[in-house]
């Protein structure tokens, strides 16, 4: 991991406090989606499935930000939708900053530079740019040509404003170990981005692709391979060590669906992203009402192939703080 010295003490004091409250769930982080519209219509992606009267809406910043203020979390990441097609997503990342929330604005980068002087760098503030391959690879993941190069050149821009700008890279059943170390090759080395998030496809059940989702197996199998060789280690990955040796089939964990949850247009969502079992007014109705134990590998048929970094992160977090072994690692990393 890389996370600054700053964020990784303010999560800690976080993640303590909590336990001497005796909180038992807790968010990590928020996915909030301020909007669902997107200036993309990538195959592995089902939000502008909504309905047109749907991809209209923007949220009030005053909604956005009493969603977060409501839970606490320490740290929010903006989504969509392509949160750039906000018309107040500046004053969104400007008030939250302002209550010392660390935020990721997750973008396509397509937009950046169009509004790159709307926003400040901040230490509490990175933009999260995706990016699913190399050129050729990248392009059909988001169904544009040229959808790379934009999104490379709005990352050099954004580095030499002094931003910090992390990256983050979703892999499928048709992407090799290669493609996963060129593309983390080329993020780390040549663009030099300051962290690098991996996921795997997830079975989104409104992607209009479905045939190219991971399976566990597959996961394992392409993570295990990609690592090998010390690229784990030199890699700038933003990842707890736990959760990457989930990856490639070191560890196993069950999903902490609640330490990442997700509020958008329609209210907090059950019990993730990528996943809806309805929606709730208030995080304290999410946290109390959900039946948490239903979910998971072994538990629901529709997370037997999830893998994903929305459920998994978190559990690798609170193992990682409840063993001093796995502490001192995590901060060696």
């Amino acid at each position: 991991m890389s996370i600054p010295l700053r964020q990784s003490a303010r999560i800690g004091a976080y993640l303590f406090k909590q336990k001497l409250k005796g909180v038992k769930k807790f968010p990590l982080i928020v996915e909030l989606e301020p909007l669902f519209a997107c200036n993309l219509a990538c195959p592995g992606c089902g939000k502008i499935q909504h309905p047109a009267s749907v991809l209209k809406q923007r949220m009030p910043v005053e909604q956005a930000v009493g969603a977060i203020e409501e839970c606490g979390a320490p740290m929010v990441s903006i989504a969509g939708g392509e949160p750039l097609m906000h018309p107040q997503i500046d004053e969104i990342v400007r008030q939250l900053i302002k209550r010392k929330k660390y935020v990721y604005l997750c973008t396509n980068a397509l937009l950046l530079p169009k509004h790159i002087h709307k926003f400040e760098p901040s230490p509490y503030f990175a933009w999260v740019v995706h990016i699913d391959g190399l050129e050729e690879r990248h392009d059909e993941a988001v169904d544009k040509k040229g959808g790379f190069q934009g999104a490379v050149e709005a990352i050099k821009l954004a580095k030499s404003k002094g931003f910090k700008v992390n990256t983050n890279s979703t892999f499928f059943n048709n992407d090799t170990p290669q493609a996963v170390i060129d593309v983390l090759d080329y993020l780390n080395d040549e663009l030099g981005v300051d962290q690098m998030m991996i996921s795997p496809a997830y079975a989104y059940e409104k992607a209009p692709d479905q045939d190219h989702f991971l399976g566990v197996t597959q996961t394992r199998e392409l993570f295990k391979k990609a690592f090998a060789n010390g690229n784990r280690k030199r890699w700038r990955l933003n990842h707890s060590p736990l959760f990457l040796d989930f990856l490639e089939g070191k560890k196993d964990f069950q999903c902490t669906a609640w330490g990442i949850p997700s509020y958008s247009l329609f209210g907090w969502q059950r019990p993730c992203y990528l996943m809806n079992d309805g929606y709730v007014k208030t995080y304290r109705e999410l946290i109390e009402t959900t039946d948490w134990d239903k979910y998971g590998r072994g538990k629901d048929e529709r997370c037997s192939n999830c893998m994903a970094h929305c459920g998994y992160e978190p559990t690798a977090v609170l193992a990682t703080t409840s063993s001093l072994k796995e502490s001192l690692r995590a901060m060696r990393g």
